[in-house]
């Protein structure tokens, strides 16, 4: 569950609600790539755009969509703990296989804080969580010493880390060993992450070429670190481009481009600027 290419994916928009129809087809594309598991509702998701009943329908139709054929990641992460653990109990209802759990952002909690927010989610909804370092977005760190004791918690099996900081990660291996798999968060990294022992990436960059992605983790998993590294290479320049403005704006756009989904945003995001969509463009010629 916790290995290899696992997609953290868009929500497709049509004249500003969920676009059912779109959003299904893009995870059979997603399967049919290869891709390991399916992250809806997540950063890349626009999930902070969403109402709850709109956040909940998503994951229901994704675990319809999905039935089974790979597991489902829900994105039910919130800086509001009360908020976190009704979506996850929903998650849980409808047959989700883990939730990903975002450090809770604006509030910036204390380690402390922290510790209880994970723990009373999976009290409240006994679910494997994977929990999400991303403090570009959120304002805090989550670091080693908090995670190491947070891996003490059963429910508690993975971190996504997306502090960009490979240091703090292999001081966070020694923290934690085996007791957390460790996943990495940037696609630029993904290759020194799997280095370093991490077991997989949620991508961004899956969405626009699943089985490019999931082939590179899969040659690493092989032993074909140069079959591996090659792929790493060749994925770059598509994943730097994937944040030459915040995400998921160049990822939505990639796939507008490519007529997978219509090119629309929730305020306050807005479509990106003429130079960066035209940089985006020339980049993403090489995997059309």
């Amino acid at each position: 569950m916790f290995t290899g290419s696992i997609v953290a994916i868009v929500t497709p928009f049509i004249n500003g609600e969920f676009d059912e129809d779109s959003y299904r087809r893009l995870i059979e594309f997603q399967i049919a790539g290869g891709t390991s598991a399916i992250v809806p509702c997540g950063t890349t998701g626009e999930s902070t755009t969403m109402t709850i009943d709109e956040h909940k329908r998503i994951l229901n139709v994704t675990i319809d969509s999905v039935k089974g054929r790979v597991p489902v990641i829900a994105g039910t992460g919130s800086n509001n703990t009360k908020e976190a653990i009704e979506l996850t109990v929903h998650a849980k209802k409808i047959g989700a296989d883990a939730t990903l759990q975002v450090t809770p952002y604006y509030n910036k909690p204390t380690p402390e804080g922290l510790y209880q927010h994970f723990k009373a989610i999976a009290k409240a909804a006994p679910l494997p969580q994977v929990i999400y370092n991303i403090p570009g977005r959120t304002g805090t760190n989550m670091l080693p010493p908090t995670i190491a004791r947070l891996a003490d918690i059963p429910e508690i099996v993975a971190v996504k880390e997306a502090t960009g900081n490979l240091s703090q990660m292999v001081e966070l291996m020694g923290y934690v060993g085996d007791r957390l798999t460790i996943l990495c968060g940037d696609d630029n990294l993904t290759l020194p992450v799997l280095a370093i022992g991490g077991k997989g990436v949620i991508s961004v960059t899956a969405n626009i070429v699943p089985r490019m992605n999931a082939d590179m983790i899969e040659a690493w998993n092989k032993g074909e670190f140069e079959k591996a590294k090659e792929l790493f290479y060749k994925l770059l320049p598509l994943a730097k481009a994937m944040f030459i403005e915040t995400n998921p704006l160049p990822v939505k756009t990639a796939l507008a481009m490519k007529g997978m989904i219509r090119e629309e945003f929730r305020l306050p995001l807005v479509t990106m600027e003429k130079e960066n969509r035209e940089k985006l463009a020339e980049v993403l010629k090489a995997y059309l």
